[in-house]
């Protein structure tokens, strides 16, 4: 099968990890641990996800002059991704992500961007030969509008598919969703895009109708446990269910999925078996603790899927 390059834009963070019996209350300490410090950030766990499934891939984000910025580089070598386009920003610092983890293995994160933040068009602008190469380019709201403007606009004059991940969701300049080709949202990032309330398949199926009039030819709304719903236009579209999985650390799952989504779309796919491909990702993803560290690998995911039917 080959392997067409993957080029996500957006966000790294270094991932501050603590487990913790309960969510502290407001101005409640708990005493928690073990703590793990990682390499992530939608962007950079994004990236891993798809170079770990095979992809060659291209990373454009920005980190700080300092020792977390370092690690991520280091990192990013490490999973044979590429960091031509990984600028350096000599004022602000790396950015990171403060999680914690319950004993259900729900999470809350508190991310400070740092440097990845300030990522401009024109940085973004210098990886425009790559993006023409690309088989598909994967973005995400946890940098610069400007940033994923820019992105958009280049892949759009190359022809380039464009998967967006509305996360974590904040107000955007809505007109690019006529340039996207998929769209992934969660039912928080849905509820926040058009308005509806999505908890069912019913309520799925109404926001991805007004998503889809926004100007998305494909709505992929992640959902957790249920799966994720598929809408490309007509009356109704198509639950995927999840796989069954015991959750140990469900940060990250959402990026796992659309790492694996850009893997199986480079890679040739059909977008109904790159969908249970990426679902097949995440569920592995929440098995493991952590974010990139706990990103399957393609044999990970081809012997989980041999055993394992939706």
């Amino acid at each position: 099968m080959s392997q067409g390059i993957v080029t996500v834009v957006g966000s790294y963070v270094t991932d501050l990890m603590s487990r913790t019996p309960h969510m502290p209350r407001v101005g409640e300490t708990v005493l928690g641990g073990p703590f793990k410090m990682g390499p992530g950030g939608k962007g950079g766990n994004q990236a891993v996800a798809a170079a770990r499934q095979g992809s060659t891939v291209y990373m454009v984000t920005k980190v700080g002059d300092d020792e977390f910025g370092s690690y991520a580089r280091a990192n990013f070598t490490k999973e044979t991704i590429n960091t031509e386009y990984v600028f350096v920003d000599l004022v602000e610092a790396t950015g990171a992500a403060l999680i914690a983890v319950d004993d259900n293995g729900d999470n809350l994160i508190v991310v400070a961007l740092g440097a990845c933040g300030t990522l401009t068009a024109e940085e973004v602008n210098q990886a425009s030969q790559v993006i023409a190469n690309s088989a598909v380019v994967l973005v995400q709201l946890e940098t610069s509008n400007e940033a994923v403007l820019a992105t958009v606009a280049l892949a759009k004059a190359y022809g380039v598919p464009v998967i967006l991940n509305p996360a974590p969701y904040h107000e955007f300049p809505r007109e690019i969703l006529q340039d996207i080709t998929y769209i992934t949202p969660n039912e928080t990032e849905a509820s926040s895009l058009t308005g509806l309330k999505v908890e069912t398949e019913a309520d799925a199926l109404q926001a991805a109708k007004v998503i889809y009039l926004m100007g998305v030819p494909n709505v992929i709304i992640t959902m957790g446990k249920m799966g994720c719903y598929y809408y490309n236009g007509g009356e109704s579209g198509k639950l995927y269910p999840s796989f069954e999985v015991q959750a140990l650390d469900t940060t990250g799952a959402g990026d796992a999925f659309n790492g694996g989504l850009a893997f199986a779309l480079a890679s040739g796919q059909a977008l109904c078996d790159a969908i249970i491909h990426a679902t097949a990702v995440a569920a592995l993803s929440v098995t493991k603790v952590g974010t990139s560290p706990a990103m399957p690998t393609l044999e990970e995911v081809q012997a989980f899927m041999a055993t394992h039917k939706l």
